[in-house]
């Protein structure tokens, strides 16, 4: 019963100069907006001033794990492109491939999440797998063809592009809802995101990018996915350089919003916990990537100019 409402109701969100209300619509008359559950749509204080705007007015865009200036990694080259060639295999010859991309914080651990989920949903194996870290969701794109991490030369900041941290992935489209699942699952019973009290700011907003965004019909399957793993999550319809807004993932068409692939050495890293170290196989898999000839752009090293830990 819940479902079938669902697909009836959706909410469009509308902001003035002093607060965040809402309007239940029929989805034919959907245009843009934000979409959540009917149960969602009854609870306004689900995303009030107080707790979703003044929280992203009030937070830095440009946080990052704090310990990673004391350590060191291995050095990769760095970059951004808009494309970037994968393999093409579906679950069957009939199933269209799709590439979707999902921000929820710090890409390094929602990276290693979507790998294992390729794994799992879809049985490929390390050779097959399409998960990528990159930057999406900016009004102004790429500059120069490039969309680039923090740098000492300051070129093509991703941050000041308007973009935020996501992982691409290629899947067959009957399987976009278990993508969605997982996705839902990395938020908490609350609805943050597992870096919300420390990467904070646009640069880590929530978002899906999906070929069509709202207009896809894949778009309900986020509402669906939601519900069906808690009711965690709200959904509004990305401008583009949106805010950070708690429980809230921006829909994104990705044809508008295109992905622009992160530095080989964001590939396939360690997660932003102290205890989120993965296997040396799973880190090496940027230099295999790299080495069969994937291109991984030719940004400047990172943030301090170094390209190690991610700075």
């Amino acid at each position: 019963m819940m479902l079938a409402a669902i697909s009836l109701i959706f909410v469009l969100l509308l902001k003035d100069a002093d607060a965040w209300t809402y309007q239940a619509l029929p989805l034919a008359r959907l245009s843009s907006g934000f979409l959540g559950s009917p149960q969602t749509a009854l609870s306004a204080q689900r995303i009030g001033r107080s707790e979703a705007e003044d929280f992203a007015d009030n937070v830095s865009s440009s946080s990052r794990r704090g310990f990673l200036t004391h350590q060191a990694a291995s050095v990769f080259a760095s970059t951004a492109l808009v494309s970037n060639p994968r393999q093409s295999f579906a679950a069957n010859e009939d199933d269209e491939l799709i590439d979707v991309y999902f921000g929820c914080g710090c890409f390094w651990h929602v990276q290693h999440e979507f790998v294992e989920a390729e794994r799992s949903i879809l049985g490929r194996s390390d050779d097959e797998i399409t998960s990528r870290a990159g930057y999406a969701g900016g009004k102004a794109g790429s500059m120069g063809g490039k969309v680039c991490y923090h740098n000492a030369q300051n070129v093509a900041d991703y941050g000041k592009l308007g973009h935020a941290e996501v992982v691409s992935v290629r899947i067959p489209a009957s399987k976009f809802e278990d993508f969605v699942i997982e996705y839902c699952k990395l938020f908490d019973k609350d609805g943050y995101r597992p870096d919300q009290f420390g990467d904070r700011g646009t640069e880590y907003r929530n978002l899906v990018g999906l070929p069509g965004g709202k207009s896809s019909p894949l778009a309900q399957k986020l509402v669906e996915a939601s519900v069906a793993t808690g009711d965690k999550l709200d959904f509004a319809v990305g401008k583009g350089d949106d805010k950070d807004l708690p429980k809230v993932s921006f829909i994104m068409d990705n044809a508008d919003f295109p992905f622009y692939v992160a530095e080989q050495y964001h590939q396939f890293h360690d997660g932003f916990k102290l205890d989120e170290n993965y296997s040396s196989k799973y880190n090496s898999l940027a230099s295999k990537f790299a080495q069969k000839g994937e291109d991984f752009g030719t940004c400047p090293n990172g943030m301090m100019g170094l390209g190690i830990g991610g700075l």
